[in-house]
């Protein structure tokens, strides 16, 4: 059971959600997020339920920043987990996404990843030992017009880590790549459009952490919608073309 964690993005969505299922006393957790204020309750919380926690204001696309933060957290407490969570979405439903918008989410959701996995890395080597995960999505199966630059940045992060962690397994560290559907965040509130087999954000921490638990490489939920995501990275170009231009625009 890890007793010092390390969650980026743990302001809101699955990275609170975490936190707040990882809260034990005993725990060290560590967490980072954007929003201040958001991060400060999710900190209050965690602490309530007895864990101790030490939280930054922080961007994942600071590199220098998230190497020196992750290199002071582990040197207070060794970490064993580390879960690259941050992620941003956006959409084509305002016209399409703008230059700014696609390089936002690639900064945050694929350089945001590496800036967090590649200290800890470089931390959990020498002493042979550690965990991380990197929170990929079941978009990442299929580049989808309505969020080309998000599926596209998850598929990225979910390619990289899946070649991860035969390389990291000989130094004895643990990589898992997680895969969620729909789950109930600040990111789908925004969405109009009917999302099948939404999940609420506390189970999906339940399943991410059972599987991180028993070191599975890729934690694909709900399986409904991952075996439909499977089923479209399979098809044929013409049909899945057909279908994809006829799905509603993200947002």
């Amino acid at each position: 059971m890890p007793t010092a964690i390390l969650i980026t993005g743990a302001s809101s969505g699955l990275g609170e959600a975490l936190a707040r299922h990882y809260a034990h006393p005993r725990r060290k957790l560590f967490l980072s997020g954007r929003d201040a204020g958001r991060l400060e309750a999710v900190s209050l919380a965690v602490q309530a339920a007895g864990a101790e926690v030490q939280a930054c204001v922080l961007d994942v696309t600071d590199r220098d920043g998230m190497a020196a933060w992750i290199e002071e957290c582990d040197r207070r407490h060794a970490l064993d987990l580390v879960v690259a969570n941050a992620g941003i979405s956006a959409g084509t439903g305002q016209g399409g996404e703008s230059d700014a918008q696609t390089r936002a989410i690639f900064a945050v959701n694929v350089d945001g990843v590496m800036n967090t996995v590649l200290p800890a890395v470089v931390l959990m080597r020498p002493r042979r030992a550690g965990q991380i995960a990197i929170v990929s999505s079941l978009a990442s199966f299929r580049g989808m017009p309505g969020a080309p630059a998000y599926c596209a940045s998850k598929a990225a992060v979910r390619v990289w880590g899946e070649g991860l962690r035969g390389e990291l397994a000989r130094d004895n560290i643990r990589l898992s790549v997680i895969c969620p559907g729909f789950v109930t965040t600040r990111m789908t509130a925004v969405n109009s459009f009917p999302m099948p087999f939404l999940m609420d954000a506390p189970r999906a921490a339940r399943i991410m952490a059972e599987g991180l638990a028993r070191d599975r490489g890729r934690i694909s939920f709900p399986w409904q919608l991952a075996a439909l995501s499977w089923l479209a990275a399979a098809l044929p170009d013409p049909v899945m073309d057909w279908v994809s231009r006829r799905l509603p625009s993200k947002p």
